[in-house]
């Protein structure tokens, strides 16, 4: 029915126009002081208004704690049956930045060394993303190995994203994620091990 057409059409354009805020706000934020950033500076960037901004995010402090969560990206990144997660986490890290121009797991590379909201991202990065992965491994040392497998993930992103790395640029996504997949499969499930099928409820140890 057109009237569906229509708010579909508008759904989209919205979720295209939160994806440019976010953007901006994190480009932003990695370069310059949580402080000195103005909601007028992120719609510039966004190509927005203000009043925009604060109709889909509420405020600057909302906005901002948006940008340094990982939990909706963990949730796309880790959307795969542990069995195959290497695989699924490798082509995502690669696909994002393809079809997308961006890769949510580099932004703790540009982490500042100092300031709250450095530590902020730290602190999340570790809640949201390395930890949320140990609580589905089985086995030993699970949080070292989780920390290992998203190290190489983030490896391939700078690879791809900074290093521009012309072979990577140029070759097929599956065949990527078919080479390196299996590289973040060995901290997942390491020879002994028994995979997880479901994540580990909130709270449990792994």
């Amino acid at each position: 029915m057109p009237g569906s057409a229509t708010t579909a059409s508008v759904r989209r354009d919205a979720e295209a126009t939160k994806a440019a805020i976010l953007k901006a706000a994190r480009h932003l934020l990695a370069r310059h002081a949580h402080a000195d950033i103005t909601l007028k500076a992120v719609a510039e960037r966004a190509g927005v208004s203000p009043p925009l901004i604060v109709k889909y995010f509420g405020n600057k402090d909302t906005l901002f704690a948006r940008v340094m969560s990982f939990d909706t990206d963990a949730d796309a990144l880790l959307d795969a049956p542990l069995a195959d997660l290497g695989r699924h986490m490798a082509r995502h890290v690669v696909a994002s930045q393809r079809e997308r121009g961006a890769d949510p797991l580099l932004r703790i590379a540009f982490a500042p060394l100092h300031g709250d909201h450095g530590d902020i991202l730290r602190a999340n990065f570790r809640t949201q993303v390395t930890d949320r992965l140990a609580a589905r491994l089985s086995g030993p040392d699970a949080g070292l190995r989780a920390e290992l497998a998203v190290a190489a993930l983030v490896g391939l992103g700078v690879m791809y994203g900074i290093a521009c790395g012309p072979r990577l640029r140029e070759s097929d996504i599956d065949t990527i994620a078919d080479r390196y997949g299996p590289l973040v499969q060995a901290q997942l499930t390491p020879e002994g091990t028994v995979p997880r099928t479901r994540p580990a409820a909130p709270g449990s140890t792994a």
